[in-house]
């Protein structure tokens, strides 16, 4: 299943939106920056789903760090990645294994 279709899932969509689509974009390219790669790697996928999940139900909070309103509180965090950190790094660190190699000249 495709991310957006996951996304969608999610949040009971049935059609893609212009916002939804506009932050699966931001999160792919931010998600993509701090992996250094070109492409979201599959089993980080989730990561993206998440993340736009958490950034579409913020919708008209963006900026809010805390709301408080008759009792019910929400507070959001700074680095909506902070959570994926250890999963990034592990990721990364398995990449760095992976990549070493050995040259054998005869």
């Amino acid at each position: 299943m495709a991310v957006i279709d996951d996304i969608k899932a999610m949040l009971g969509l049935t059609e893609d939106t212009t916002q939804l689509s506009t932050i699966v974009t931001l999160t792919e390219s931010r998600l993509k920056a701090l992996l250094g790669v070109d492409v979201v790697p599959q089993e980080l996928e989730y990561i993206e789903v998440e993340i736009a999940v958490r950034r579409y139900n913020r919708i008209g909070s963006e900026g809010a760090t805390s709301h408080s309103v008759e009792g019910e509180s929400w507070s959001f965090k700074d680095n909506d990645f902070a959570d994926f950190a250890d999963d990034i790094q592990a990721w990364r660190d398995k990449q760095a294994n992976e990549s070493k190699g050995r040259i054998r000249f005869l």
